[in-house]
């Protein structure tokens, strides 16, 4: 069978990893976080090797809590994402305390991976269809090879990636009457208002945005000759900052736009009907515990996914 990765961006959990961090709290009757079932998910669906990507600071807590009962079940590998990890000719300014974002973080997988892979948030739930439909892509479909990036992403739709507790952010995307991403836009604040839903650009003012939209969860099905691309755009994206920028972050959604927007890459969106689940807000982890425990009654889980 044809190899594909998981890796999974959790460098930027905090470092009191497990100890208060509202998105890896238990959700699971059996102890889990939301990150055991994407993992569960991955497998089933035909994934066969997971990579973490971590900061080093945390890999004995992380290894303690997930890593080492995940290295029974499958191959395991760490990537470590840290703020000095920089190319040649540039250094971390004095002030910087903001991770350089998940263009880095991917980066960080470069020598790991060698096969396609699928890159994830580590606090979302994505839902068991999303992972089968990118699997099947990426072994079935997927051109490794060329001049344009074949790349697929989770379609999740704009309904089913609210809270209830307040506004999210979220990549709402353009597609093609075929499928393809045309433009994925950074969204803010997006809320229900009555029967609709309300939602702001980067400076606050008011969009327009439709709760039947195609949302991007972080969910990037990639060959392994995007890390080339990712190498390459790091430096450029880092000669572009402005003096006294602290902030900016190299973000993979953004990349991808670009290089579609430039013909270099082309998306196939795979419509997933699951609803995503993530505690954004502490609120929202009793409606994240219900929902799973509802899916296990459904015989979608086991009580317990592992045993520890």
């Amino acid at each position: 069978m044809k190899s594909t990765t998981l890796v999974i961006m959790a460098a930027g959990i905090g470092s009191r990893f497990g100890g208060g961090i509202k998105q890896l709290e238990p959700v699971g009757p059996g102890g889990e976080i939301i990150m055991d079932y994407s993992i569960y998910d991955a497998l089933q669906a035909g994934f066969n090797k997971v990579v973490f990507i971590i900061r080093k600071d945390l890999e004995k807590d992380f290894r303690e809590i997930i890593g080492n009962r995940i290295e029974k079940v499958t191959q395991v590998e760490y990537a470590f994402q840290e703020l000095e990890d920089l190319p040649a000719g540039f250094s971390k300014p004095a002030d910087r305390k903001k991770p350089w974002g998940t263009g880095q973080a991917v980066l960080t997988v470069k020598g790991l991976v060698n096969e396609p892979f699928l890159v994830i948030n580590a606090d979302d739930y994505y839902g068991k269809e999303a992972f089968r439909r990118i699997h099947a892509y990426m072994t079935e479909e997927m051109q490794e090879e060329g001049d344009v990036y074949d790349i697929c992403m989770g379609g999740f739709i704009l309904a089913n990636t609210l809270s209830e507790n307040g506004g999210v952010t979220r990549g709402v995307c353009q597609v093609s009457p075929d499928g393809y991403l045309q433009k994925v836009t950074e969204t803010y604040d997006i809320r229900r208002a009555g029967q609709g839903v309300s939602a702001a650009d980067e400076q606050g003012n008011p969009v327009q945005v439709d709760l039947g939209q195609h949302v991007s969860m972080n969910m990037w099905g990639l060959p392994a000759t995007f890390l080339k691309e990712l190498e390459a755009g790091f430096p450029r994206f880092l000669s572009g900052l402005k003096e006294g920028d602290i902030k900016s972050e190299y973000l993979l959604p953004a990349v991808i736009d670009s290089l579609v927007t430039e013909g270099k890459a082309r998306v196939k969106v795979l419509e997933t009907p699951d609803r995503w689940f993530g505690v954004t807000y502490r609120e929202d982890k009793q409606a994240v515990v219900d929902a799973l425990r509802g899916l296990i009654r459904q015989g979608a889980y086991p009580e317990k996914l592992y045993q520890k």
